[in-house]
């Protein structure tokens, strides 16, 4: 076992936002547990990562119940479930330990969100030394306001500004910021070894 997969926020927290009806692949799940049953077939280690929230009132507010995994997956023993309050997957949690001591140097980052948690972590564990994999279509991400955009506003009128970035070009660009510098883009099929046909096309 040289190779891991990271599952980064697959969570139902985001399931309760309104801005998830917008998401690039609501059913996220379906190839985040693509990429994980090829993992167990090849005796991979699956590390889960949460994203928490304490005390915040949120739906990333352990207390409110939110803060676990979206239906349809579940981890089996010996596979972490790790929770953390920081973007990437690393600082706030004791995953490079556990990496370590199994004496992994491969990673396969997933989950939510593209530009976001995943790209994060994917850009320090290359800067860790880990050979880094990013499976582009196994993340999801919401659309983007202008950094100037009113606060308040209906879901109708985020996505009615053209200002706002679509999940088209916050893909596009992590696509651009990661290639060749922090990971290998990779989609589910290529890395499963599938051949991509519409009914396991993620």
């Amino acid at each position: 076992m040289n190779r891991a997969v990271i599952a980064i926020d697959v969570q139902e927290s985001f399931r309760q936002l309104e801005i998830w009806q917008a998401a690039s692949d609501p059913d996220i799940s379906r190839p985040v547990q693509r990429l994980v049953g090829d993992a167990r077939a090849k005796g991979d280690l699956v590390v889960w990562v949460l994203h928490t929230e304490p005390g915040s009132g949120t739906v990333f507010d352990p207390d409110l119940g939110h803060v676990r995994l979206m239906e349809g997956l579940e981890p089996r023993g010996g596979e972490p479930v790790l929770t953390k309050t920081s973007h990437n997957a690393f600082t706030t949690t004791d995953l490079q330990r556990r990496l370590t001591a199994r004496g992994i140097g491969e990673l396969v980052v997933c989950g939510v969100r593209t530009e976001q948690c995943c790209e994060t972590t994917a850009r320090l564990a290359s800067d860790l030394g880990y050979s880094v994999t990013f499976a582009i279509d196994a993340t999801a991400t919401t659309p983007r306001e202008h950094r100037d955009a009113p606060s308040g506003r209906t879901l109708a009128e985020v996505l009615a500004d053209p200002r706002t970035l679509s999940t088209d070009d916050i893909r596009a660009r992590t696509e651009y910021a990661l290639a060749g510098r922090f990971a290998a883009i990779r989609t589910v099929d290529d890395i499963t070894g599938a051949a991509p046909t519409a009914g396991n096309r993620a």
